[in-house]
């Protein structure tokens, strides 16, 4: 109980900062009233479930992922992330859902235990990686178990990626050196993969427990 007070504290504190800053809360560790799964009308309660001020998969459960009810275009979005060992996850942006997956339309923002998952041996799919097309530099990741704080930002198609405030990629977004990695990657056979210059802001359910707090978005 003492434990949950002092973060609900906590929360009250950064909200107020946050309104000062433009912030918009998307999650305040009670509702998802932001949120929808992927292609659904409602949130995915069999998925996903709120867990002492987190939002976190359920292991077993509905493996959609969800999705912002709203769609951005230039904005700084930042969240803190955790896995279980071996736990995979990801965040993705400017997705849409003209495809079967979020994954065939939004780029993504990695989320892993990069020494107990197979794709941390791989840095171009590692944790704050731009996932299979560029590879974080730099930064530091905190163990499993820990919160990493992670920052994506997006103004006038530049983006950048920062893990523990460490701005570890930045990439021109529909440029024709990001083309030239598609075109070398998983998604070259994915025609809407990164068209959109808009979309919605998506958390991956894949099968492992993941815990996401303090989700924010501010538009620039």
């Amino acid at each position: 109980m003492r434990k949950i007070f002092f973060y609900s504290l906590l929360l009250i504190f950064i909200g107020c900062n946050d309104k000062a800053q433009n912030w918009v809360i998307l999650f305040d560790g009670n509702n998802v009233n932001q949120w929808r799964g992927f292609k659904q009308v409602d949130f995915p309660f069999d998925g996903w479930a709120i867990e002492e001020g987190t939002l976190k998969t359920i292991v077993g459960g509905n493996r959609v992922d969800i999705i912002t009810k709203e769609i951005y275009e230039d904005f700084e979005f930042a969240l803190e992330w955790k896995v279980s060992p071996a736990g995979n996850s990801g965040i993705f942006y400017f997705a849409t859902e003209e495809s079967d997956y979020i994954w065939q339309t939004a780029p993504e923002m990695q989320v892993l235990d990069n020494s107990g998952h197979p794709d941390g041996s791989r840095q171009l799919t590692s944790a704050g990686s731009l996932y299979d097309l560029i590879a974080p530099s730099g930064g530091s990741l905190k163990p499993v178990g820990e919160f990493n704080e992670v920052r994506i930002k997006v103004k006038n198609d530049q983006v950048e990626h920062w893990l523990n405030d460490k701005n570890i990629l930045t990439y021109e977004y529909g440029s024709d050196t990001m083309n030239e990695l598609i075109a070398k990657s998983k998604f070259k056979s994915m025609p809407l993969f990164a068209k959109a210059n808009s979309g919605h802001i998506g958390l991956q359910h894949h099968g492992e427990e993941v815990w996401y707090r303090n989700i924010r978005i501010r538009k620039l």
